[in-house]
């Protein structure tokens, strides 16, 4: 279907009002938040709070509204390689789904082709795709290594995602040299012992 620019326009008037009602929405419940809190958001430093809070958690989470199959099929190429292809240290920042807070670390994302490769700026954009989301680490990491088994169709996938929690450090059992490492491995990954310990050597040496 072609729309019209009357209709494209008006389509675009709807996003923007939605987008403005879903803003105001957000800053109304920060600002409750501060009050019960024991704050004052009419206080001078916190005035704006509320929109900057508002602002941030949208853009914390703006992985909702992106389609990860999206952001792989746009960039898929035949080629005829059948080694395997290595991403490391793919920084990204999300947020656990228990208490929301910050979580953050590094990507390491391997796969072996079977037709066809995906553009190697699409791995970084897909773990960011899955970050911007209220997540824990076990689900995210299975989610990058199932998408692209999906989409790709390779031999095999092997993600590892090692990360730091706030959760950890900032409340609860505060420790401050924890990290969380995890692991999801498809296809040869899983079935090889040879691959699988190739990829983990890979991941584990030095750059």
């Amino acid at each position: 279907m072609i729309l019209k620019p009357t209709l494209l326009r008006r389509t675009g008037v709807s996003l923007t009002c939605r987008h403005m009602a879903e803003q105001t929405r957000l800053e109304q419940v920060v600002s409750e938040l501060l009050r019960l809190i024991g704050e004052n958001p009419d206080r001078e430093g916190l005035r704006k709070t509320p929109a900057r809070v508002a602002r941030a958690l949208k853009y914390l989470t703006k992985g909702y509204a992106e389609d990860p199959k999206h952001v792989i099929n746009n960039a898929l190429f035949t080629e005829d390689y059948s080694e395997m292809i290595v991403m490391k240290d793919v920084d990204f920042f999300s947020l656990c789904e228990h208490h929301i807070l910050p979580f953050f670390g590094r990507a390491t994302i391997a796969y072996i082709p079977r037709h066809k490769i995906v553009g190697i700026s699409k791995l970084a954009r897909l773990v960011d795709v899955y970050a911007r989301r209220l997540q824990v680490q076990e689900r995210m990491t299975t989610q990058i290594a199932t998408t692209l088994m999906e989409e790709l169709d390779p031999l095999g996938v092997g993600v590892v995602l090692r990360a730091e929690h706030l959760c950890m450090r900032m409340r609860g059992v505060e420790k401050q040299n924890s990290v969380v490492v995890t692991s999801a491995m498809l296809g040869v990954f899983r079935t090889h012992q040879e691959t699988r310990e190739e990829f983990m050597t890979l991941v584990n040496g030095t750059r």
